[in-house]
């Protein structure tokens, strides 16, 4: 399998910033970068790998707030998330104080995404999946050639992400999960922005959220 990855729990939230890369060429991405860059880096560095860019899934403050600064500090593009999440990049400073997290510094994507795009990292290319309702502006990364795919918030082991956060809607959540992440094949790996990973196929059978 050439996409290798590591899951690196940051904030207080414990959220799974995901360090993914090409074993072929040390090419890397961070998934949501919410925090606690030094423990990043050095996560990047010990294995070798050359940081490319920073992908998003949404833009709550465990998975976007350390985006800013690592991206003007390592130099490094912000893919993502879809443009239905700017109210929530447009609020990181306010979220900061809400939760007590650092102060995030505020950022435009260099590039949005949509439904059907693509990201690449190396020689590997991921597609991009549209998936409102927990944000409006979610996104899921899903990798064919490794059979993983990162969901961030929609999805979890035995739940669904809340909807209960501005312009959050469950209805939304449901058809996405349903139409855009149980067309997956079964056996696909599930990793969530919290929490274990799953399977698509175990999700099916049992989340009492999709019964």
């Amino acid at each position: 399998m050439a996409l290798q990855y590591e899951i690196l729990p940051v904030t207080p939230f414990q959220q799974n910033c995901s360090l993914v890369w090409c074993s072929e060429t040390r090419e890397a991405a961070l998934i949501d970068p919410g925090g606690e860059l030094p423990r990043l880096l050095a996560a990047v560095q010990a294995r070798g790998l050359t940081l490319k860019a920073i992908w998003l899934t949404h833009a709550h403050i465990d998975h976007a707030g350390g985006a800013g600064q690592l991206s003007r500090e390592a130099a490094l593009p912000i893919i993502g998330p879809h443009p239905g999440d700017q109210f929530w990049i447009d609020g990181l400073a306010q979220q900061s104080q809400m939760f007590g997290f650092p102060a995030a510094e505020p950022f435009v994507p260099q590039r949005w995404l949509a439904d059907g795009d693509e990201v690449q990292i190396g020689q590997e290319t991921l597609t991009v999946r549209h998936c409102p309702g927990h944000t409006p502006g979610h996104v899921v990364f899903y990798s064919a050639s490794a059979g993983r795919v990162f969901v961030g918030d929609v999805l979890f082991a035995g739940s669904i992400g809340r909807t209960d956060f501005p312009r959050g809607n469950h209805g939304q959540l449901i058809d996405a999960i349903q139409h855009k992440l149980l067309t997956l094949p079964d056996e696909t790996v599930v990793i969530p922005g919290h929490g274990p990973e799953t399977c698509i196929g175990d999700e099916r059978r049992s989340n009492p959220f999709l019964q």
